[in-house]
């Protein structure tokens, strides 16, 4: 989740990515293709990645926040951790896109897990279904 260059196999706001050198992310919105810039920082030792998000680079703020705990922190397994995603709403945000937001962010926590589950890249997938190592 700290990788710039594997943000478009969990997040649907920013689809169709490039990385600047600096690891500036460039997305578009895959529900309505609006553009979306990204800066992601990251705090390996404390489990912290926060994502600063803007239309433009120049107008980032830090909006979404995600913790990794370990599983043995809740009495599960040591195999197992918890992953928490927190967002702002922002003051112009309609209820929808703030529906639309939590809903998708919720899907992408479920990608996510399967991502880890099954290390399936659906960037490798060809028009016909099958991945390119098939």
């Amino acid at each position: 989740m700290s990788d710039p260059n594997k943000m478009d196999l969990w997040s649907f706001g920013t689809w169709r990515i490039s990385v600047d050198g600096d690891g500036l992310v460039h997305g578009r919105s895959i529900f309505d293709g609006s553009t979306a810039c990204v800066r992601i920082e990251s705090n390996a030792q404390n489990r912290l990645i926060d994502y600063w998000v803007g239309a433009n680079a120049e107008n980032l703020a830090p909006r979404i926040f995600v913790r990794i705990t370990p599983g043995e922190v809740t009495g599960s397994s040591t195999l197992n951790c918890i992953l928490s995603m927190v967002s702002f709403r922002t003051e112009a945000m309609s209820d929808d896109r703030w529906h639309r937001l939590v809903t998708a962010h919720a899907f992408e926590v479920q990608l996510i897990k399967s991502l880890l589950e099954n290390d399936f890249d659906h960037r490798e997938m060809t028009s016909s279904g099958t991945t390119q190592t098939s």
